[in-house]
């Protein structure tokens, strides 16, 4: 946990998706089956929030996000947000899209490694939010769907047309964000949209052995590799390797590498602080 939190107290409990860490893994769940977890205001709220309090909390290390039941996410919900939304004012509607948005970029910041496991359906702002994530695995029953123009709205929300067209290419982000067709699991894994297929049944246990690795890992390598992915994109080939160097001598001054050197003379695992 850092020393400069502020006084404010971090949140004990979460109320639109279940929430626990478990021996340095954090696991978000969608707890609307019923319906394909559809996110309402509160609940991308609360998901903003919740992944600016991670780092905070120094139990966690790693995350997955997941959905109970057939569905990962189906969006925002038809009833409680799309419908309430035409009655709001300009004003407030760039309010809530710049707070969607904001979610999206939680995800992208959160210093955490994020694995997204993908149970089922994930449509509209779910595929977003698993694109957001570092690690895509999919149940082979799930799907994504990009939604957004079959409502009559932009494909580029909550930074999809920003992200997309660097997981999967320009063409192919054009394909899936303006025609909002349905992408299969074996389709998702062939053009990069996954990162790994597996049978719906084996899908937590891989997922929980990733987000182990992660977690036991070196959590400050991983974190400045995140950073450093996100921040990269759009920079020219010498500011990049630039930011590579001053980075890279940073991390030699760390804890962590110094601890792998004397693992390696010792013949023993490294034993990773994170520091």
């Amino acid at each position: 946990m850092t020393i400069f939190r502020a006084s404010a107290p971090l949140t004990e409990s979460w109320g639109h998706f279940d929430f626990a860490v478990h021996d340095g893994v954090a696991r978000i769940t969608f707890n609307r089956p019923d319906r394909l977890n559809p996110l309402t205001f509160e609940a991308y709220a609360d998901l903003r929030d919740l992944l600016a309090e991670l780092p905070l909390r120094g139990d966690a290390r790693s995350v997955i996000i997941t959905g109970q039941g057939r569905g990962f996410c189906s969006g925002g919900d038809v009833e409680e947000i799309i419908g309430e939304l035409q009655t709001f004012k300009a004003a407030d509607l760039l309010e809530f899209t710049r707070m969607t948005g904001q979610m999206i970029r939680a995800i992208r910041d959160c210093p955490l490694p994020v694995v997204a496991a993908i149970n089922g359906i994930a449509a509209g702002a779910g595929t977003v939010v698993a694109l957001a994530a570092d690690f895509r695995l999919l149940a082979d029953t799930a799907s994504f769907q990009f939604l957004f123009t079959r409502v009559g709205l932009s494909g580029a929300d909550m930074g999809a047309a920003y992200l997309l067209p660097r997981v999967v290419g320009l063409g192919r982000a054009t394909e899936l964000l303006m025609l909002g067709d349905r992408i299969d699991a074996p389709r998702a894994l062939e053009i990069g949209l996954a990162t790994e297929v597996m049978a719906g049944a084996e899908l937590m246990e891989r997922a929980e052995a990733l987000a182990r690795r992660l977690a036991d890992g070196p959590a400050l390598a991983f974190a400045t590799t995140k950073r450093l992915i996100s921040r990269e994109l759009d920079m020219d080939l010498a500011g990049a390797v630039e930011f590579d160097a001053a980075n890279q001598a940073l991390l030699m001054l760390a804890d962590d590498h110094r601890e792998f050197y004397a693992a390696w003379a010792e013949k023993r695992p490294p034993q990773w602080k994170g520091s």
